[in-house]
């Protein structure tokens, strides 16, 4: 059966698409949810390129919308997994993830149990059921230990009942499709069961369900377990959901042990080789704790180096602009993280004009899907290469790789890959040759909005009209800046002091043009954007902030920026809002349109800090911990609503917001490197601290094994002035702090 495909535009079909007068009132892509996350805050696992949403019972419960399963590649290999207990759901006692994300383990007890004939035969809390879960290698794995605290035995029965509707993940999040592949029948053996499906992309994907010991029934959609239990005694069960077909004669009692002591390993030797912060504040420890193990969770292993994955549970896999923003946040910390980042992206950059994928040559990912529907490009993100910002992001992290690390051999490596990024910038990116990088979907099945902000409304004029094509956003011209900044060092570094000296120009020249067309007396603050007739979108928001963030600014612009920002209808409390409470599209409960994005502020917080805003950069990390202090785990979600800090009480959450979410949780740790002002000169072997400032709820903050090159040391950083002592050392480094 021949599936619909979206059509393709010419170019000059494009460009009129682009200049339409008014977008409709619609977003293709957004996640439609009839409920709210919130309402049952999922426990959320992920390993390489599987994740699992369970809730607090760690059962996957099917629904109308429902994001609970089981999913590896963007497929849901099991879409319902609940557990009874004598027929009846157990009661919850605790659901609760380890630290380091690695198991969720869940303590359950049995509600009264009566037979028959309505007489009790065993009442609530006799039986202890703990159940324990974690992902490893694409396969769910699963322990259920039943313990009976009664006095006298008791006969037990486990059923499990499952079943996997391998739906794409972008049916999942609410796309509707007319025609779907064919779902096999279940095949029951002894031990295991085997689901498939057969794709309209003729791919089969197998889902395959051990257990152990043997279950005393079996069927295509149940396993029942049933036992005596004498006072005191326990009964152990296994369960092991694979996602590609394992052998069948393995035992999943074996494969437990030796998976989870494999997946506990990898989590260690991925955090391992970073920084550690602890400080004076043990709730503040809790919540770094919880953004560490949340980082190294999402990050993933590539042929190219660690690759932080952007979020669960809608965007489980490569994203360019996610993972730039995560590695510069976590730059400081792990520069191998970065590493990682570029080589896989420049692996994957453009090399051809492609108008369904947005993509042309010298491009960086958007994002890469690796579902049916993606595969059948029913949704245009197999590969697709629709962000205007993730190119001068790419440039721009290279040359903070270089200034951090001092690695010219991996510059070397990259720099065709920047060049590349380069000539898009000059020539693709800047649509209209007025030295502004804009940009405009190619197809009507594109995102309409092409920044991080790119919800279909977040663009607009003062009187709350959408801006149309091509568009130029203030802050993608201060990542454009930076990426000739960045450019002109690693041309210096390779020895071409010629294309070093051009760089420099077109640097300049971008900072007196992006002035004079970008700043607003008026408004106090940099125009969001210049629309299709290079009329500004005369709105204040957060994406100012970024300008400050990569030093576009001149400094006589930041004191009118800073104010703008830090405004009441701006600074809610919590954090500076997207959009401030003074727009006419302003909306707290908005995606982008009022409401307060962690990694957003931490980027607004360094840009403070950079023009010498040190307590304002401190007042948002308050107010981003602040909040922290109110979420459960202590984790930041993706983004949480703008309403004003009420006495008392904790920030509104946003109803799907992914969490965890990456450039959320490395947030904190970026807000911490502007508040101490660390910087780095590996030439120098040098580590700097300008004018540290700690914020209000921290006394002390230590960093072990901060590292440059071969050499580390220890720091510690305490009191109100800020005083950084060195606790220790080891090779050639210098530590120095200027106040």
């Amino acid at each position: 059966m021949e599936t619909a495909r979206p059509m393709s535009l010419t170019p000059s079909q494009t460009m009129a698409s682009g200049a339409a007068s008014s977008e409709p009132e619609t977003d293709l892509w957004s996640v439609q949810s009839d409920a709210s996350l919130q309402e049952t805050q999922p426990r959320a696992l992920k390993q390489g390129d599987a994740f699992a949403v369970f809730d607090h019972h760690g059962d996957a419960l099917s629904g109308p919308r429902s994001p609970e399963g089981l999913f590896w590649r963007d497929t849901r290999h099991l879409s319902h997994l609940a557990m009874t207990v004598c027929g009846r759901r157990p009661m919850l006692l605790s659901s609760i993830l380890r630290d380091d994300n690695a198991t969720l383990t869940c303590d359950l007890t049995n509600p009264d149990v009566f037979d028959q004939d309505g007489e009790l035969r065993m009442a609530r809390d006799a039986l202890h059921i703990r159940r324990s879960c974690f992902l490893w290698n694409a396969a769910c794995h699963q322990r259920v230990v039943v313990k009976n605290y009664d006095q006298k035995p008791h006969r037990v029965m486990i059923a499990i009942t499952f079943s996997a509707d391998f739906a794409d993940l972008f049916e999942v999040r609410g796309s509707r499709r007319e025609h779907r592949g064919e779902r096999h029948p279940p095949e029951p053996a002894a031990n295991h069961v085997r689901l498939s499906y057969t794709g309209l992309d003729q791919r089969v994907r197998v889902t395959t369900l051990g257990f152990d010991p043997e279950p005393s029934q079996l069927t295509g959609n149940r396993a029942v377990f049933e036992f005596t239990l004498a006072p005191r005694e326990s009964r152990t069960l296994y369960m092991e959901v694979s996602c590609r077909t394992p052998g069948v004669n393995r035992s999943p009692a074996q494969g437990y042990f030796t998976a989870l002591r494999d997946s506990r390993r990898d989590l260690r030797r991925l955090s391992g080789r970073a920084a550690a912060v602890s400080s004076s504040n043990d709730v503040f420890n809790e919540a770094l704790r919880r953004s560490v193990s949340d980082l190294y969770m999402l990050v993933t292993d590539t042929e190219d180096g660690p690759y932080p994955y952007a979020g669960i549970p809608w965007f489980s896999t490569v994203f360019g602009r996610d993972a730039l923003i995560t590695a510069l946040q976590t730059l400081w910390l792990d520069p191998e993280i970065t590493r990682g980042v570029l080589r896989h992206l420049a692996r994957n950059q453009a090399t051809e004009t492609d108008a369904l994928a947005d993509a042309e040559p010298g491009k960086i990912l958007h994002e890469i899907r690796h579902g049916e529907m993606a595969e059948l490009r029913e949704v245009p993100f197999r590969r697709y290469y629709g962000s205007v910002d993730s190119t001068p992001l790419f440039v721009a992290l290279c040359g903070a790789y270089l200034r951090r690390t001092g690695d010219v051999r991996a510059i070397q490596q990259l720099w065709p890959h920047v060049v590349a990024a380069l000539d898009w910038i000059r020539t693709s990116g800047d649509r209209d040759g007025d030295g502004f990088v804009e940009y405009g979907r190619q197809t009507p099945d594109g995102l309409v909005n092409q920044g991080w902000k790119d919800s279909f409304d977040s663009v607009f004029h003062a009187n709350g009209a959408l801006a149309h094509g091509p568009i130029a956003l203030c802050e993608v011209q201060a990542y454009v800046y930076a990426a000739w900044q960045a450019a002109r060092d690693m041309a210096a570094a390779l020895g071409d002091g010629a294309t070093a000296a051009a760089c420099e120009t077109r640097a300049r020249d971008l900072r007196t043009a992006f002035d004079a067309a970008f700043f607003d007396e008026e408004l106090g603050t940099y125009v969001l954007a210049l629309d299709g007739d290079k009329r500004p979108c005369r709105v204040r928001a957060s994406n100012a902030g970024h300008v400050l963030t990569f030093g576009l600014a001149l400094p006589e612009r930041a004191v009118a920026v800073a104010k703008t920002l830090m405004a009441p209808g701006s600074f809610c409390g919590w954090g500076v809002r997207t959009v401030p409470e003074t727009e006419a599209r302003y909306n707290p409960m908005s995606y982008h349109n009022g409401s307060v994005w962690p990694h957003d502020n931490a980027l607004v917080a360094y840009g403070l800090r950079r023009y010498g805003y040190r307590a304002e950069a401190g007042q948002i990390f308050a107010g981003l911990f602040a909040a922290s202090t109110y979420i459960e785990m202590r984790r930041l979600p993706e983004l949480f609503c703008g309403f004003a800090r009420q006495r008392g009480q904790g920030p509104t959450f946003y109803p799907v917001a992914c969490s965890p979410q990456a450039w959320a949780a490395t947030a904190p740790l970026f807000m911490l490197q502007a508040c101490l002002g660390v910087s780095f000169d590996p030439a120098g072997n040098a580590i700097s601290f300008t004018e540290p400032l700690l914020p209000p709820f921290l006394d002390e903050v230590t960093i072990r094994n901060l590292r440059i090159g071969e050499a580390s040391c220890d720091i510690a950083v305490s009191g109100r002035q800020s005083i950084v002592h060195v606790l220790r050392r080891s090779g050639p480094l210098k530590v120095l702090v200027t106040a």
